[in-house]
């Protein structure tokens, strides 16, 4: 066995599977890009979804990857197993439709015991299957050799989601020894693919083989595929003589700036520290890489989920003796060690420290406010003599203020009480369920089918330059199959060998127009095109007249909504610099909407945007609109286009070919869209309104060219109607007008309130003359004309002030609504009697309910008719708690 560090075992896995012809895929972003499936990309194979259902076919069939995930549903016990990780590495080897069992087995043993690469002891490594996969057991015994001891059937290993994809998987785990053997010997689990510390799987044969259909029946698969992983932290675990993940050199660096951050508390010293330096170092890693994708912070979703981490981490922190925000002075640790293949975390590390600090400093000031209800709910306890805290206030300190539950635990035993943990599972449980009901409903995995997978003809855009082209007729489909004829009337998709009708794509719907014979006639409206599973493009196409699979077509695409398109396709990229220049680098895209009559820009933020911000971003725009920028495309490699430095669209992948789009010396991104030649095209450019429509990410939404000459035109028709209205000569007195209103709106005010203070007090004279005295405490009750309840709350002041009575009891009805108010002083309150009690006895009769202090409390209802009738109850409750 060698030794060796995550860097090398990470780039000898890549190395591997390259000799073996797999293509590497790039590490995608955590955050998922397109799918609503999923929070986050939780393993190797989420981002090849598109290959395996078969909607995309791979350059190369062969891939591999190294993939960084993210993983929440078992938090709690992070930092108290071996391996509970939030975020961790999935090397995975995977094949589409090619190899098979035989390949994945040979090769996954070759990795992992010959001597050129990872050279584990073969006898310490055994293997488990599905007991009805012969073909997998067959292949350990005579392909690789292994003997029935070192081969266990586990009916669990079928790997299942439900309709989809499904087959058996066969794992790999290696012996640690006994040292690690914690299980008495008899113990039912003391097996490889028990549960238990000695036998450590650390690979994951997937064999996807079957469709698991709604009827509950599995049929073949049109390809059968490889999806394998094998966990990084895992083996490095090994290879280095760990004995948890946490003891690698993809931790202990993080835990060793703890240790000097909390100044005396030592890793290794005691199990409780132990687990607090565990989950900071988790969460660090997990918070960093997220941040660095594009997530944020905040009480929804992905953000939410930030959010629980970081606090769970700073209360960490705090039991290690750190008082003050410190995550963020970790992340450059974080990058250190993942730069070899993660070189974002570095890239982004201001960002990502103003992100975490901001967010550290700001629990900082509210955490106090949750020790506080904390203690005030114990006092609360004992007082009444309740020995346990219940399972909604554990869950509420959990969730508003981030308490861990065992914080919560700890301070409970401090003071002699007990936790409902039972309640607190099922508080738990119901937000997951809320979690899992707002996201998408839509499957994980969808099925393959071959419709357009096996088409293999070729079909070229030319429309970066031209609208109007000659094509071949290649392809005719309608919802169920291929045909060589179609029928007017019918709506079909068409492959032509050339076309100039860009497929929705980046953002960019596609284009419509019309499909046209050598005469000018038309035979078809195109409505719609996208792209088919190997790149080709499908143009949904109402018929006008027939067609046959080899006639020979003009394709003209619509000139005037494809300039719309592209001016504010190229605005948009004018639009991200201007929003990196005024916000900052962090703003990257986070999704667009490129129309004919609008544009839409969503962007990663974590404040609020101001219109003076909103002015600079379009005051840019429209000067480099202005300027004449030449828009230059070019057509090279991703490694030059990021040597050029293009910027990267949020959450996409890009091939080895890449259109990378220069405007001047402005702006300059990878694209695949259609654009201006010159942005003097563009005219003109206006956002329309800016908001939050999630987790960190805000929208843009904005018009140009003539879209934007008509919003101002209009604009300034309303203007003019409003010089009208408050009787300006020009638009440009409008505002000096309006505040000349307001300025005598305020003084209108100024004397009506005057006026209503006086009937106020007029009123007050009438009704503290009527004093009633019940069993010596003096009561006031009374109907009252006022407009609002602030006026009735000044009538309270005033008895109040004077001393007029022991009770007061007042009501008013407006717009069908009744308010009442209930006063009692402090000699009477001493007695027993409150406010807040006379108030719940007399609400219910007006239809309605409140509450308020023992001095003073309010209530609204809907029953005019009993405003009587409570007034009079108010006297009789007097009487009765006298």
């Amino acid at each position: 066995m060698k030794q060796l560090t995550s860097n090398q075992v990470r780039q000898m896995f890549l190395d591997f599977f390259e000799e073996k012809g797999h293509k590497v895929e790039p590490s995608a972003s955590l955050v998922p890009f397109e799918d609503p499936s999923l929070l986050w990309i939780n393993s190797g194979v989420a981002t090849l979804k598109k290959y395996f259902d078969g909607s995309v076919v791979p350059e190369n069939p062969r891939i591999v990857n190294a993939q960084k995930s993210i993983r929440t549903n078992d938090i709690e016990n992070v930092g108290k197993t071996a391996r509970h990780h939030t975020l961790f590495e999935m090397l995975g080897n995977f094949s589409i439709g090619e190899y098979f069992k035989e390949e994945a087995i040979v090769w996954a043993w070759e990795f992992l015991t010959s001597d050129k690469w990872l050279a584990l002891d073969s006898e310490k490594l055994y293997v488990t299957v599905y007991p009805e996969d012969k073909e997998a057991a067959q292949l350990w015994r005579e392909k690789i050799g292994l003997t029935d001891d070192h081969i266990i059937e586990i009916e669990d290993n079928f790997w299942d989601i439900g309709v989809g994809p499904s087959g058996p998987d066969s794992e790999i785990f290696y012996d640690r020894g006994e040292t690690f053997n914690f299980l008495p010997k008899d113990d039912p689990e003391n097996y490889p693919g028990g549960e238990n510390e000695r036998w450590l799987e650390i690979w994951n044969l997937v064999f996807s083989e079957f469709n698991h259909k709604e009827d509950g029946s599995y049929e073949p698969l049109p390809n059968k595929n490889i999806d394998t992983g094998m966990g990084l932290e895992r083996v490095v675990s090994i290879l280095q003589d760990a004995p948890t993940n946490f003891e690698t050199d993809l931790f202990m660096p993080i835990i060793r700036e703890i240790e000097r951050l909390s100044l005396k508390k030592v890793y290794g010293a005691n199990k409780q520290d132990d687990i607090s330096f565990k989950v900071i170092a988790d969460h660090l890693r997990a918070v960093s890489f997220a941040i660095g994708d594009g997530a944020l912070p905040s009480n929804e979703g992905r953000g939410y989920v930030l959010r629980r981490l970081l606090r769970r981490a700073v209360m960490h922190g705090k039991k290690l003796g750190i008082d003050q925000a410190f995550m963020f002075k970790l992340v450059s640790v974080v990058g250190n060690i993942m730069d070899a293949f993660y070189p974002e975390i570095l890239e982004q590390r201001t960002f990502i420290e103003k992100v975490i600090k901001n967010e550290e400093e700001r629990f900082h000031e509210t955490i106090n406010d949750g020790l506080t209800i904390l203690n005030e709910l114990i006092s609360e306890l004992k007082l009444s003599g309740e020995t346990k805290i219940t399972g909604k206030d554990i869950f509420k300190l959990y969730d508003t203020f981030g308490f861990p539950v065992e914080l919560t635990e700890e301070y409970a035993e401090e003071e002699g009480l007990s936790v409902d943990h039972e309640g607190f599972i099922k508080e738990m449980e119901a937000q997951r369920e809320r979690a899992r009901s707002a996201r998408s409903d839509s499957k994980s995995m969808g099925v393959q089918t071959k419709l357009f997978s096996d088409i293999a003809v070729e079909s070229i855009f030319v429309g970066y330059d031209q609208t109007l082209v000659e094509a071949k007729l290649e392809i005719i489909a309608t919802d169920e199959e291929l045909v060589e004829m179609a029928k007017i009337g019918e709506t079909v998709r068409l492959i032509f060998n050339q076309t100039t009708f860009y497929a929705e794509m980046g953002g960019q719907v596609a284009d419509k127009g019309l499909v046209l014979d050598f005469e000018g006639n038309t035979i078809g409206k195109v409505i719609d095109v996208k792209r088919a599973p190997a790149g080709q493009f499908l143009h949904l196409v109402e018929l006008m007249s027939d067609v046959k699979v080899g006639q020979i077509m003009k394709l003209a695409v619509d000139k005037n909504l494809r300039n719309k398109i592209t001016r504010n396709h190229t605005a948009t990229h004018l639009l991200h610099q201007a929003l990196k220049d005024v916000l900052g680098e962090h703003a990257n895209q986070a999704g667009s909407l490129v129309m004919g009559d609008y544009l839409r820009f969503d962007f990663t933020h974590f404040g609020q945007v101001t219109q003076s911000e909103l002015d600079e971003m379009e005051h840019k725009v429209n000067e480099k609109i202005w300027e004449s920028l030449k828009v230059k495309t070019t057509e090279t490699t991703i490694e030059k286009a990021r040597e050029m430095g293009a910027m990267a669209l949020f959450g996409e992948k890009y091939g080895n070919e890449v259109r990378v789009v220069n405007i001047g010396d402005y702006s300059i991104e990878l694209c695949g869209g259609v654009h201006v030649s010159n942005t003097d095209e563009i005219g003109l450019f206006k956002i329309l309104s800016e908001s939050g429509i999630g987790a960190g990410v805000r929208r843009i939404e904005a018009i140009t060219s003539e879209a934007a000459f008509n919003y101002l035109q209009n604009q300034e028709r309303r203007l003019k109607v409003i010089a009208g209205l408050v009787k300006a000569q020009q638009i440009k007195d409008v505002e000096r007008k309006i505040e000349q209103l307001q300025i005598e709106l305020k003084e209108t005010q100024k004397e009506n309130e005057s006026l209503q203070s006086k009937l106020a007090n007029e009123q007050a004279n009438n009704i503290f003359d009527t004093i009633q005295t019940v069993k010596g405490i003096t009561v006031v009750v009374a109907q009252v004309e006022v407009s609002d309840v602030n006026q009735l709350r000044q009538l309270a002041d005033q008895w109040k002030q004077q001393a007029i009575s022991n009770v007061l009891a007042l009501g008013f009805i407006k717009d069908g609504k009744v308010n009442l108010l209930t006063a009692i002083d402090q000699e009477t309150v001493k007695k027993g009697l409150t406010a807040g009690n006379l108030i719940k006895e007399i609400a219910p009769i007006v239809g309605g309910g409140g509450g308020g202090r023992p001095d003073l409390a309010q209530a609204g209802g809907k029953n005019p008719a009993g405003l009587t009738d409570a007034l009079q109850k108010a006297v009789e409750w007097v009487e009765k708690h006298s």
